[in-house]
């Protein structure tokens, strides 16, 4: 039998969700970053006669009054009558150019197009010295000889982000044989390395962890304290990095208050000098903003608040809300003039009124996220140690929030939160979760720091297999199964044992 295909129209009715045009403007406000927010906000100022602001100048006026006299007064309100009259004209203008949108805009001239395109090359982006010229520019403080200078600009240059040396005297004095010329003993080298530990910041040149907390320490004023903390270092250096503080207060005999003070001075200590000074290449380079600021006090309690930047404080323009409301209140027959100018104002009005529950929906949104975050990662907060970073998805922080996963996803996105520890963005908080063999949950970031110490320890003349790197796991309380630990291994960019062999 033949089978046709035949077209019928037919009625349904269907429910179907769509974002409002305000809803749309609050989404569009959540994802941007606190330098984007601060554009739109200009940009919305700019463009809507009906949004005012008073921001920093408003404030500054103020101040002038007080200290300055009357002559201040008679500026203030001279400028403020200017004002008026400019936003007056403003809204003149635009109820004349009623009607008038459809017209073509005027071209733009290349040579105009040229000034905009040379404006934007002006522009530059956060600070244009590097870390590694910053150290160089202390050099000028040491008296060294030409050769040393040479050692001294080479290993600078192979400092890593974190500012410490992982190159050791040897393979340093074979590349400056090899790729300069330079014949350096090992013991020069030393020599010029010391040199560059006195740097700022303190910790910088450091071979190891230890090594930098160690420089660090050094750099304080001579006290009890500094002895106190010397000495767990020096002698518990182990059970320090694995917070046996039980085992650090018997062996030194500390009591528990003694513990807590040297436990409090340590957390100070940067583990990353490095970062201190950041990295900065050229123009190109964009200095981070973030978006909160998280304070951990001595005593561990975090508290955060959310950044506002420049965002001045906005409120609709009592002239168009007065005339909003007139019109609204004349009880005569309009014309249609004065019709076009109530809807005018109307619109106006209530786009500027959308934009400014579109800014305080989005600082309370960032504000109950971050709040979610920090009361599950507080032990992080803390004490700066990712290992100690629990396992956390946007769904979780949704749950807590009761805000939609889309909505907290967009908040971690190209947000960044400054903490004690560094500046970070959000994303770097979240971490997936891996099921050991006993059937627990425990944090990705925790069992791949475990690994990679693990395998920075080992013998690097009979590197582990991940057979005996399972079994070092289990023992350590991560009980990985084998191909995990390839995993993690692989994603870590870490080679297999033969190829770790020296």
């Amino acid at each position: 039998m033949v089978q046709k295909l035949i077209q019928t129209q037919a009625q349904k009715q269907a429910q179907v969700q769509r974002l409002t045009q305000q809803q749309m403007l609050v989404v569009k406000l959540l994802e941007m970053p606190l330098t984007e927010l601060e554009q739109s906000v200009t940009a919305e100022l700019d463009d809507n006669p009906a949004l005012e602001s008073a921001g920093a100048d408003d404030d500054t006026a103020r101040d002038d009054i007080h200290e300055g006299g009357e002559d201040d007064g008679a500026d203030d309100d001279f400028d403020a009558a200017s004002e008026r009259e400019e936003r007056e004209s403003a809204l003149d203008d635009a109820l004349a150019g009623i009607g008038m949108d459809d017209e073509m805009p005027e071209p733009v001239t290349p040579q105009a197009a040229d000034s905009q395109s040379a404006d934007y090359e002006e522009m530059t982006y956060g600070d244009t010295v590097s870390f590694y010229d910053r150290l160089k520019e202390q050099m000028v403080d040491v008296d060294l000889s030409p050769k040393q200078r040479d050692i001294m600009e080479y290993l600078i240059g192979s400092l890593d982000d974190d500012g410490l040396l992982r190159k050791d005297a040897g393979t340093l004095s074979d590349e400056l044989a090899i790729y300069h010329n330079v014949d350096a003993g090992e013991q020069e080298i030393d020599d010029v390395l010391h040199t560059l530990q006195t740097f700022d910041p303190a910790g910088v040149g450091a071979r190891d962890l230890r090594e930098c907390l160690m420089l660090q320490i050094r750099r304080k004023p001579k006290s009890d304290m500094r002895s106190k903390m010397e000495e767990v270092i020096a002698k518990c250096y182990d059970e320090f990095m694995n917070k046996r503080w039980d085992k650090i207060s018997a062996q030194l005999g500390y009591d528990a208050e003694t513990a807590d003070k040297v436990h409090a001075e340590l957390l100070k200590l940067n583990p990353k000098p490095g970062s201190a000074l950041g990295e900065t290449e050229g123009r190109g380079a964009r200095q981070i903003t973030p978006d909160f600021i998280v304070d951990t006090a001595d005593d561990g309690t975090v508290t955060f608040t959310v950044n506002g930047g420049n965002v001045p404080e906005l409120y609709v323009s009592p002239s168009f809300a007065s005339m909003v409301d007139t019109y609204r209140n004349s009880k005569g027959k309009m014309n249609r003039s004065e019709k076009e100018a109530l809807l005018y104002a109307k619109e106006k009005v209530e786009r500027a009124r959308g934009f400014i529950d579109a800014v305080k929906q989005r600082q309370h949104t960032l504000y109950v996220t971050m709040k979610a975050i920090i009361d599950i990662q507080r032990r992080y907060f803390q004490d700066g140690d990712e290992s100690d970073l629990r396992p956390m998805i946007l769904k979780d922080v949704a749950e807590k929030t009761g805000l939609d996963i889309s909505t907290v996803s967009r908040v971690s996105n190209m947000k960044y939160a400054q903490t004690r520890w560094g500046t970070f963005k959000l994303r770097h908080f979240f971490s997936d979760s891996v099921k050991t063999e006993g059937g627990e949950e425990m944090s990705t970031r925790r069992v791949k720091a475990a690994l990679k110490d693990i395998i920075d320890k080992e013998d690097k003349a009979a590197p582990l297999s991940d057979d005996a790197i399972k079994g070092m796991m289990e023992a350590a309380g991560y009980p990985v199964a084998r191909r995990t630990i390839a995993k993690y291994r692989e994603q870590m960019g870490i080679p297999v044992a033969r190829l770790r062999k020296r």
